[in-house]
């Protein structure tokens, strides 16, 4: 019984985890500085920035489970428009 409430709980917190992650529409900014604080501050460890088919791409790692995503945001906005699991 006992194993079976722990599991329960730790499936709960898988969903809370990824939630963490900036979502598409989320406002990072449309500038490095911005973008990066907005991402560490959704636990998102920023690893670098490449600009691609006029979009901003931030590769960062989710500092809860160590997965690599890559976060495109339109650079007139600042908006999340796409996110990608890297590899």
């Amino acid at each position: 019984m006992k194993q079976a409430t722990l599991i329960a709980f730790a499936l709960t917190l898988v969903p809370m985890a990824s939630l963490a992650l900036p979502a598409l529409g989320d406002l990072i900014g449309t500038n490095a500085t911005d973008a990066t604080a907005a991402l560490n501050a959704a636990g998102c460890e920023t690893v670098d920035f490449e600009t691609e088919g006029g979009k901003i791409e931030a590769r960062c790692t989710d500092t809860a489970t160590g997965v690599l995503w890559e976060i495109v945001i339109d650079p007139a906005t600042g908006l999340v428009v796409g996110l990608k699991q890297g590899d």
